[in-house]
């Protein structure tokens, strides 16, 4: 058996065996979008971890240092959103071709410190070797949430309401623009190069979420819709039904779809690093919690589907046809080469 036939995911639950040697105050270990374990009586600590490997998840030459930098924290910061928690610490650590210049390295820390200046997280420390070929970036975030607040995979109701926190398959676009050399050459394709570029971690909708009522499991789509819905329904052991009109389109994506003859359904399925948090609801707390979302954010909380008894994916289209939905997201040990 093979790395890609068994997917990253598959990877991560054979080396989890044998790992939790102490379990004492281990609230959430190797499986969700970080880890939670106990420091004070009503406070867990939270600690996410992301590597960012150039030709694997970034190409230098079509990323500024700066929005490289934002990036490698942001990725990192949406975790600590996903477990509705509060950012805090970070470090950085960082491995450097001979080729790399001062001043991209620079503009790199420069990005990550924008960003954590944005959210009050520290940068304390980490460390820096040479590499022989690509920039290599890995930063640890630490961050703190109360025992009532975790939000986990693991959660979610049969009949819960799915909802995401905002659009879905921009940065696939934004993705295509660049591994194509299409130019930005309109507003709309310029803003989805900068949603793919320089996410924005959704931490305030993720701790507005954490304090509701009825909201019962949440997951950030670094993977993609399908992949990041399908972690949900593994863990809480349930199914889920999407419907395809109600999966939030932005008009830069359909516009990008009619331009370059793609489906608009597709991309957002399948995309990954969308940055947006999913998560399900109870259905008697729902309908408040979208409206107390809409006014304090000034946009919709979308409702997507609900999850099911029935342990399957299904995705029911605007013409009633139903059909079975397979993780078609992020996986980079069975992604193909410059996908």
């Amino acid at each position: 058996m093979t790395l890609k036939e068994i997917g990253e995911f598959g990877f991560i639950k054979k080396i989890s065996r044998g790992c939790l040697i102490r379990s004492d105050n281990i609230i959430k270990a190797i499986g969700d979008d970080a880890a939670a374990f106990a420091t004070a009586p009503d406070q867990l600590s939270l600690i996410t971890t992301d590597l960012l490997v150039e030709r694997v998840h970034f190409l230098r030459a079509a990323i500024s240092g700066f929005d490289l930098g934002y990036k490698s924290l942001a990725v990192n910061l949406s975790d600590i959103a996903a477990m509705g928690g509060t950012a805090r610490e970070a470090f950085v650590s960082i491995a450097i071709p001979d080729d790399c210049h001062l001043n991209y390295l620079e503009a790199v820390y420069s990005g990550i410190k924008d960003l954590a200046a944005g959210f009050d997280v520290n940068v304390l420390g980490g460390d820096t070797t040479r590499s022989k070929k690509d920039l290599i970036i890995n930063i640890v975030v630490q961050g703190i949430v109360s025992k009532e607040e975790l939000l986990c995979r693991d959660a979610a109701r049969a009949g819960d309401v799915i909802f995401s926190t905002g659009f879905l398959g921009d940065s696939k676009a934004g993705l295509h623009l660049i591994l194509n050399q299409i130019d930005a050459d309109t507003a709309r394709l310029a803003a989805l190069l900068k949603a793919h570029l320089v996410p924005q971690p959704h931490l305030s909708e993720g701790r507005f979420l954490a304090r509701q009522p009825g909201v019962h499991a949440a997951i950030d789509t670094s993977d993609g819709l399908s992949s990041d819905l399908a972690h949900i329904a593994e863990e809480s052991r349930v199914g889920a039904r999407l419907y395809a009109e109600k999966i939030p389109i932005s008009p830069n994506l359909k516009d990008f779809c009619t331009r370059f003859d793609f489906d608009p359904i597709d991309y957002a399925l399948s995309g990954g690093e969308d940055y947006t948090l999913l998560c399900t609801i109870a259905p008697q707390n729902a309908d408040k919690i979208a409206n107390d979302f809409e006014k304090e954010f000034k946009r919709p909380l979308f409702a997507i589907g609900e999850t099911t008894a029935k342990k399957q994916i299904d995705v029911v289209y605007a013409d009633g046809e139903t059909k079975p939905l397979p993780p078609t997201g992020w996986d980079h040990f069975k992604a193909k080469e410059n996908e």
